[in-house]
């Protein structure tokens, strides 16, 4: 049986810390900001009644 255990990468230290450029831990911080102003959107939608560009006056 092939060792597998050679071609598995190992994380080292937190993965869940900011790193910039294209890194694991910047795009699931690119996620999480992503889904935070979606839901920011919604709220003022839902609670202004108005589309968001609407509510900004730029429509």
């Amino acid at each position: 049986m092939p060792d597998v255990t050679k071609n598995t990468p190992t994380v080292t230290g937190n993965s869940n810390a900011w790193r910039p450029w294209f890194t694991p831990q910047a795009e699931i911080w690119n996620g999480r900001l992503a889904m935070l102003g979606f839901l920011v959107v919604v709220v003022i939608e839902l609670s202004s009644g108005k589309g968001i560009l609407n509510f900004w006056g730029i429509m």
